[in-house]
């Protein structure tokens, strides 16, 4: 008989060959001897300073990991889980949603995997591949493992805000179905009673009444195609629901008439508004929860002669967490954006019509800054997204407190960095020119329909043309175009049209990309969008033709013979790269564009 202590050699085999099942890299693990801090010091990957400072805050939080520490601090989470990675042997991988194994996923369940921060992909191989943000968290693995049958386990490296956005992409993909004629049973024209009362802040699963669960469908519809609004618009006798997807209006549902009056009395309650009030417009805002993920709706609400149209705005926060590199910059208007935003002080203007990304780059912009030594602060109406590490101010215009105002107030708190949301009259463009020459670097936004404009807009909303000419260092205009889609692209023949296009630009192609069309681009061949940039950056000599007033015809020419790449010269080049269309570009931008 055996002492229960003891292993035979059988059992020793089984024990290895049960241990080796969970994956370790071929040349070992040297985890134990490899100190994250020197490593990022050798490379000149993050300052000494930072490295010293996030050491300090550690062993004040030891149950925070090093790493953790150095990215709440503002570290670049590429660089620092890159090097992490190396270290530890492992590989480091940046993966898209395509890649998530969504079998595995509802294997393990998605709460686990939000808890632990991993994420199973695709493997071409047996094995299992689980991207982990944390390389020292061999018990999960463990659990992994068994969970999965005792498979053998692949461990790579992903960053925990990379890992969070996949795993929100992968909620469950469909909404509850509805049946529309049982709603239908149960609500009545311009019956109201039935949510009176109700104002929770997450959309419900469908128990409450029936014009509440209607509305829902409509908000997780929206969310789960990726839309960015949402429009109720009635006519005399039908109601439309539209989404806007990739900065294009799809039409999606058309709810019976009867039905309108709740609809829109629901949204009212839900934003805190008048539901009496139907000959005035109203704006609100709604905080709300689709499959656990916040979200804020900011609605507008316009009469109309057949009722109200209501328009849902959705704000993501994720949509902020783009870094510079993956908004479609070419490496020269990168480069130039850098280094203008690694300035001290003057004014950056990112200019473009609504929903053009224009708040998504200043974001992006901010994020390269040093948020532990600078102290940023914005002026916004309304703050859409909300930033750790920055001071975020709302104006309120019934109170008094403007954009001119607001920063004013932002420049007495001692301040290195101030965007504003926007510069729309002189009294806001006379205290950020003043501040852009007192030693602040300023960031802001203005409509305008290319680079060149913003200048002589400033000098017509009343700036002297020699400030603008000392302040403004560079202006960026910037549209978003649709991409063709990964799914579904081949390459076809420039037909005989294009080619004349092509050639007015200066280019010849034989073939270009094109998507022939699936249901992930809702047959249309285009899915997701990408920046094109129009660079203006003021030199000396651009300064002087500034300070003298010029038109702006005759300052876009200027600009042009200085070397300056138009909108349409950055779209042309991005559909010869098979990035995106021809159509797509002469949809979106202008000859002089």
């Amino acid at each position: 008989m055996k002492h229960p202590n003891t292993t035979s050699s059988n059992d020793s085999s089984v024990v290895r060959a049960t241990t080796h099942d969970l994956w370790s890299p071929q040349d070992g693990d040297n985890t134990t001897s490899f100190e994250l801090g020197a490593a990022l010091i050798a490379r000149n990957l993050v300052p000494r300073e930072k490295i010293d400072a996030a050491r300090r805050v550690h062993q004040q939080t030891p149950r925070a990991s090093f790493h953790d520490v150095l990215l709440d601090m503002g570290a670049n989470e590429s660089v620092v889980m890159h090097t992490l990675a190396a270290g530890a042997d492992l590989e480091f991988v940046t993966p898209t949603k395509d890649c998530i194994d969504l079998e595995t996923l509802t294997q393990l369940g998605l709460d686990y995997c939000k808890a632990r921060r991993i994420v199973p992909l695709l493997s071409e191989d047996t094995r299992k591949t689980i991207a982990t943000a944390d390389i020292h968290d061999i018990a999960t693995i463990d659990e992994v493992r068994i969970e999965l049958g005792s498979c053998v386990v692949r461990q790579v490296v992903c960053g925990p805000s990379a890992i969070a956005a996949l795993l929100e992409s992968a909620e469950p993909q469909a909404a509850e179905d509805i049946d529309l004629q049982q709603l239908l049973a149960d609500a009545a024209e311009a019956d109201v009673e039935i949510i009176e009362g109700s104002d929770e802040d997450e959309v419900d699963d469908g128990s409450s009444s029936p014009v509440v669960r209607y509305v829902n469908h409509i908000i997780q519809t929206a969310v789960r195609e990726g839309a960015s609004d949402i429009h109720i618009e009635p006519s005399e006798s039908a109601v439309k629901v539209r989404f806007r997807i990739d900065g294009v209006m799809y039409e999606t549902m058309n709810p019976p008439r009867k039905m309108f009056a709740s609809i829109t009395s629901r949204i009212k309650i839900m934003a805190s508004l008048d539901i009496a009030e139907r000959r005035l417009p109203q704006d609100g805002r709604i905080r709300v929860q689709v499959h656990g993920r916040p979200l804020d709706l900011r609605i507008s609400t316009a009469p109309t002669p057949h009722g109200e149209k209501t328009v849902m705005r959705l704000l993501d926060n994720r949509s902020i967490q783009v870094p510079l590199d993956d908004l479609g910059f070419s490496p020269e208007n990168l480069a130039t954006w850098r280094s203008e935003i690694a300035k001290p002080h003057g004014i950056l203007l990112v200019t473009g019509p609504t929903g053009s990304g224009k708040t998504t780059t200043l974001y992006a912009s901010i994020q390269e800054l040093d948020l532990q030594r600078l102290n940023i602060s914005t002026v916004e109406d309304p703050v859409e997204y909300q930033v750790r590490g920055i001071t975020q101010m709302q104006t309120h215009d019934r109170i008094g407190l403007t954009f001119g105002s607001a920063l004013r107030t932002m420049l007495r708190q001692d301040p290195d960095v101030i965007m504003v949301g926007e510069i729309r009259d002189q009294e806001t463009a006379t205290t950020a020119i003043q501040a852009a020459l007192t030693g602040h670097l300023v960031l802001s936004t203005l409509h305008t329909n290319d680079a060149p404009s913003s200048i002589t807009r400033l000098i017509n909303i009343g700036i002297e043309p020699f400030l603008v000419s000392g302040a403004v260092n560079a202006v960026l205009a910037q549209r978003l175009m649709r991409s063709v889609c990964k799914k579904c692209a081949t390459d076809i023949p420039v037909s005989a049209e294009s080619t004349a296009i092509l050639q007015r630009h200066g280019m010849e192609i034989d073939t270009m990309r094109q998507g022939a069309g699936c249901e992930h681009c809702r047959q249309t061949g285009l899915s997701g969008r990408l920046g094109i940039h129009e660079m203006l950056q003021v030199d000396d000599a651009l300064r002087d033709q500034i300070a003298s007033n010029p038109s702006v015809n005759g300052l876009r020419t200027h600009c042009c013979d200085a070397g300056m790449r138009t909108l349409r010269q950055d779209a042309m080049q991005k559909m010869a790269d098979g990035r995106t269309t021809l159509s797509e570009v002469l949809r979106v931008t202008a000859d002089n564009g």
